[in-house]
């Protein structure tokens, strides 16, 4: 930290003086990263601290402390256009966010959780959980990794695997979670799925009124060994620059030490957190420092400027577009408006193989490229055309495990398209969270990282869920989902002969994608071309001959028109009311 600022100083000493008294483990990581990254990491792990206190304040009720998570938040925003906090954390945070041209309104789903949590929190099931664990932590930790690339570190903390990523930090939350037991329990909270507590009766009960039991005991056992899995994941620093890596694995280790002190509290983990011992800690530790300061000491660290040189302010905790003020898409040219489809008979879930982009180029005498660039236009139309009708789910084929069999040139036309469009990001103002769903090899980094960037900028989006498939194959799908079974069966969480649908739903790529109602493919071909194959089991089949590039939001419409028209059963009998008056049946219909 370069700073003539008394005040500034002090805010950085107090986050780091904050860092070390109340998570020594989180301060020993810290300091295995260059000295000139270090204030922003304490700045970041401070403010996190700082609105999880105010949530579990229990000198207020529980709207007085989600009400003052909302001032907290609130306070920063304006701050971050000041540019400066009377509150010592922010300011600290403000200084890092405006130093390293960091984006904090990734953060701002993230802080308005934790204002949610002072209501309490329950969990039914393990997705649940999941998705409250990682929309609360990926965030914080994307914006370190965000941090690292400021700094100039390679292949900074990306992650190749998201799914190993992300189980990272559930092993991570699940460990602080068991470890803060005694403290939450204190507060008649209970931070754990109703599905682990309901496979060990009686444990949610004796863990109330602090009874150590025989199901407490068994169900301890069970969540410190399933926390060992998620966070040792050999995968996790596969391609990553040796210093982030180093700091991974012994973070890894410090968690894994964190559940055997679990383990060995026995009755006392309801009553006092666990702490590994120091020699413990400093056996880990010792040699994560040499290796780490070898690894930095090869690796050139930008340092930020000095302060007050930053000229350029980073978007606020609301710069991404809150839900009121999204813009709706313009109306379509010829001035037509969707037709009005009953609740009852919208599609959920529309998926499209845009078939026909090299044939539009080629009948024009043009490079098959500039027909991929036509269709550009078109998915824009349709994304307008989505949230106009209503449609939840957008999924779109753009890319396809067998596309890579074409000419270089062609790939490379597609893959420059697929990054200038996502720069672009021409949906930035429209209530749509983008998602990418397919396979990081052999896409160029910067995409990937583009790629991510689009998920977690918009995932609190709601109106229209747009999934873009890029690199993706079915079966390669159906694969890793196989793969992704066969570890958990290894590791004893599944029982070979009892894995149901359920399961298999459980370890896809998305798990909770929803099933697809309607299958769209332009082009004037029939056939499914390897696109979700699990979700479109029970998919409507919808064939049109038009090419892609020469499609528009109105196609769509028909799409759904068409679809609305439909009677579907699932494999059940349908109703058999008298034959005359259903003369005009459709006869696809039986």
């Amino acid at each position: 930290m370069t700073s003539d600022d008394p005040s500034l100083q002090a805010a950085y000493r107090l986050c780091r003086r904050q860092t070390k008294e109340q998570d020594p483990a989180q301060y020993a990581l810290i300091r295995l990263v260059p000295a000139t990254l270090r204030p922003a990491c304490w700045a970041l792990w401070a403010a996190a601290n700082a609105i999880d206190d105010l949530a579990d304040d229990r000198t207020a009720n529980t709207v007085e402390r989600a009400a003052l998570v909302e001032e907290w938040i609130t306070a920063l925003d304006q701050e971050l256009d000041d540019g400066t906090s009377s509150d010592p954390i922010r300011h600290a945070l403000v200084d890092t966010a405006l130093r390293w041209c960091l984006d904090l309104s990734r953060l701002h789903g993230a802080m308005l959780l934790v204002r949610d949590d002072a209501h309490g929190r329950h969990f039914p099931d393990w997705p649940a959980w999941r998705a409250w664990a990682r929309d609360n932590l990926v965030p914080w930790f994307d914006l370190l990794r965000d941090l690292f690339d400021r700094a100039g570190v390679p292949v900074a903390l990306r992650m190749d695997n998201q799914e190993v990523y992300e189980q990272f930090l559930d092993g991570l939350r699940l460990t602080d979670t068991l470890t803060d037991l005694s403290a939450d329990l204190a507060q008649h909270d209970l931070l754990l799925p109703d599905e682990v507590l309901d496979q060990h009766p009686g444990a949610a009960d004796d863990l109330m009124h602090r009874r150590w039991s025989p199901p407490v005991a068994e169900m301890i056992n069970h969540l410190t060994g399933l926390a060992r899995q998620w966070v040792n994941q050999p995968l996790l620093t596969r391609g990553m620059h040796p210093a982030p890596a180093t700091i991974c694995h012994t973070m890894s280790a410090l968690l894994r030490s964190q559940l055997d002190a679990v383990t060995s509290a026995g009755p006392t983990v309801l009553h006092t957190p666990p702490r590994p011992s120091p020699l413990t800690s400093a056996r880990i530790l010792a040699p994560a420092q040499a290796r780490a300061a070898l690894a930095w000491s090869l690796t050139p660290v930008s340092v930020p400027p000095p302060n007050g040189a930053v000229q350029r302010r980073p978007p606020g905790l609301h710069r991404g577009v809150p839900r009121s003020t999204f813009r709706t898409p313009t109306l379509h040219p010829s001035g037509e408006r969707h037709p009005k489809i009953p609740a009852g008979q919208m599609p959920t879930h529309v998926a499209v193989i845009m078939d026909g982009n090299g044939r539009w180029a080629q009948q024009r005498g043009l490079p098959r490229h500039e027909g991929h660039r036509a269709g550009a236009a078109a998915v824009r139309e349709t994304v307008y055309g989505a949230l106009e009708i209503g449609l939840r789910h957008l999924t779109l084929y753009a890319l396809s495990t067998e596309n890579w069999k074409r000419g270089a040139e062609e790939i490379h036309a597609i893959l420059d398209l697929l990054h200038s469009e996502v720069r672009a990001n021409p949906f930035q103002d429209l209530d749509v969270r983008l998602r990418w769903h397919g396979g990081a090899d052999r896409l160029p980094a910067d995409l990937v990282d583009l790629l991510r960037l689009r998920e977690r900028s918009t995932r609190t989006r709601t109106a229209l869920t747009l999934t873009m498939c890029i690199n993706y194959g079915g079966r390669d799908e159906i694969t890793r989902t196989a793969a992704a079974l066969a570890r958990s069966a290894a590791r004893g969480q599944l029982d070979p002969d009892l894995i149901s649908e359920k399961d298999f739903a459980q370890h896809l790529p998305h798990p909770d994608m929803p099933d697809v109602d309607l299958l769209w493919r332009t082009g004037n071909e029939q056939r499914t071309s390897n696109f979700l194959p699990w979700h479109t089991t029970y998919a409507e089949l919808y064939f049109t001959p038009n090419l892609w590039p020469d499609t528009d939001r109105r196609d769509l419409w028909h799409a759904v028109t068409e679809y609305s028209r439909r009677r579907r059963r699932h494999g059940a009998t349908p109703d058999l009311p008298e034959r005359a008056s259903h003369a005009d049946e459709d006869p696809r219909d039986g």
